[in-house]
């Protein structure tokens, strides 16, 4: 069963920047054969998906982060970093860190997640 450990949360002031890095164990299997993503969940909100990275490195984005958030994977180490930039205050939420065996949402493990705070 793959585990999954975040970390790289705080809190920054507007405009700063912050790296997520989540890092998998357990696993028996390749890390190509994982898409990863990061989820945020704010609070009274539901769970969105922030960005998504296929075995084969392939980033998308939800509309909300395009242009200020990167992520990107060592396939090698079974890690996926987000790199967040241009903060905002509404970038508050507590962040998870998903794996999806075979690029399936039914497969899908997550992290403990970790909280990022965006200050005025």
């Amino acid at each position: 069963q793959v585990q999954l450990a975040e970390s790289g949360g705080g809190s920054v002031q507007a405009g700063e920047s912050l790296r997520l890095s989540c890092e998998a164990s357990g696993y028996k299997d390749s890390a190509a054969g994982y898409c990863m993503l990061w989820f945020r969940q704010a609070p009274g909100k539901e769970r969105e998906l922030v960005a998504r990275i296929t075995g084969k490195s392939v980033p998308s984005y939800a509309d909300s982060v395009k242009g200020r958030f990167t992520i990107s994977r060592d396939i090698n180490k079974f890690t996926v970093t987000l790199d967040m930039s241009g903060l905002k205050p509404e970038d508050t939420a507590m962040y998870y860190c998903a794996a999806d065996r075979l690029c399936a949402p039914l497969l899908r493990v997550w992290g403990q997640g970790t909280q990022v705070t965006v200050s005025s």
